[in-house]
């Protein structure tokens, strides 16, 4: 059993001893210094057909309903388009209806076409300094050989903790935990290429956390086209993302659970890539990243990658059967509950089978390891 403080100490010394190519790109928004407050104005459900002047500079819209948006920059008006996000949704309640949260800087106007079309107007970089931000680091997992992804923790990517708050101070949704039984791949299925990966995440936050009422971000982590890995789902104020303070009684580590599939989420780790995989897929050093990622839970939970799960939800009772490593679409397929979705899009949904072998091939190169009770 390796402990807590082992782990991250083995991590620490593997980074420096192995570091990635990719750290020297990193954006300057991770670099450390003050974090923007996120500016938000929700308009309702707005007429369809009428073009409308946002009230604040954009870097987002966040569209929801059976309809279509589209924006007008300065190269005139772009193809309408119809919400394609990730849906989600938390335990005890039905998956998120269409949406999207559309990167919309330099956006002009927008319309929509339908009725019941909602939108809040986002800026998730020009708000009022309200923190300073931490610096990336490497991801805080013990890796045996293996170099660790470029890492950002909610302090380093600039994750408002009161938007997890009640306004008398309580949690909207405190972190619960649970043993792990599948982890899920999911992609967040913009139409629109993320040029700022931690903004983007800052608004994919927003948008979960307080537009959709998740409570907090639903993935435990998500990964940007470069590989960077962001820790998302609050799970306690140690450095280790996902895991809860102490183990269960078989002693592997608990998660924490999300709100990543709609009525599916106690026992199963969301992982989600920065972009849309219907038409494209994702980049070599987004999937390494997955790979390793997903090596490191299974090992960490001791899931077979090649296996087949019989799920149950310990919240509702709620079950399904599938891949243990399965995409965000096969728990439609599963069990008709949890909501109809492409996610995590055409192209990487091919690549799960070949996801699941290398992440075998790597997971059989990884201690087990445990986390135990906090250090």
């Amino acid at each position: 059993m390796i402990s807590r403080r082992a782990l991250l100490r083995g991590a620490t010394g593997l980074a420096a001893a192995a570091p990635l190519s990719l750290a020297a790109s990193r954006p300057a928004a991770a670099a450390g210094g003050n974090v923007p407050a996120t500016l938000a104005t929700s308009r309702g459900v707005v007429p369809s057909g009428v073009a409308i002047a946002p009230e604040l500079p954009l870097t987002h819209l966040s569209v929801a309903g059976a309809g279509s948006v589209r924006v007008r920059t300065r190269a005139g008006w772009q193809p309408w388009r119809t919400p394609s996000g990730c849906p989600g949704g938390r335990d005890g309640a039905a998956a998120t209806g269409p949406r999207a949260l559309i990167p919309a800087a330099g956006v002009l106007d927008y319309e929509v076409r339908g009725g019941g079309v909602s939108v809040v107007e986002l800026n998730t970089v020009d708000g009022p300094a309200r923190a300073v931000a931490a610096p990336q680091t490497r991801l805080p997992m013990a890796l045996a050989g293996q170099a660790c992804p470029p890492y950002l923790s909610r302090a380093a990517w600039g994750a408002d903790e009161s938007y997890r708050m009640n306004p008398d101070g309580t949690l909207k949704v405190p972190p619960a935990f649970f043993a792990t039984q599948t982890l899920t791949v999911h992609h967040s299925g913009e139409d629109v290429p993320v040029t700022d990966p931690i903004a983007h995440v800052r608004g994919i936050y927003y948008d979960q956390a307080m537009t959709r009422d998740f409570g907090d971000i639903g993935y435990q982590l998500l990964i940007d086209a470069e590989g960077r890995v962001y820790e998302g789902r609050y799970s306690d104020p140690d450095r280790l993302p996902v895991f809860g303070p102490a183990p269960g009684a078989d002693g592997l580590p608990l998660m924490v659970n999300g709100a990543h599939v709609g009525g599916f989420n106690a026992g199963n780790i969301g992982v989600c890539l920065l972009g849309n995989f219907m038409q494209t897929p994702p980049t070599a050093a987004a999937l390494r990243t997955l790979t390793v990622v997903l090596a490191l839970l299974a090992a960490a939970t001791r899931l077979d990658p090649l296996g087949t799960t019989a799920y149950v939800n310990p919240i509702s009772g709620k079950q399904a059967t599938l891949a243990t490593i399965c995409g965000h679409q096969d728990w439609n397929r599963a069990n008709p509950d949890a909501g109809a979705t492409l996610c995590p899009g055409d192209h990487l949904y091919a690549l799960l089978p070949a996801i699941r072998r290398n992440v075998a091939a790597l997971t059989r190169r990884l201690p087990a390891t445990t986390v135990p009770a906090r250090r």
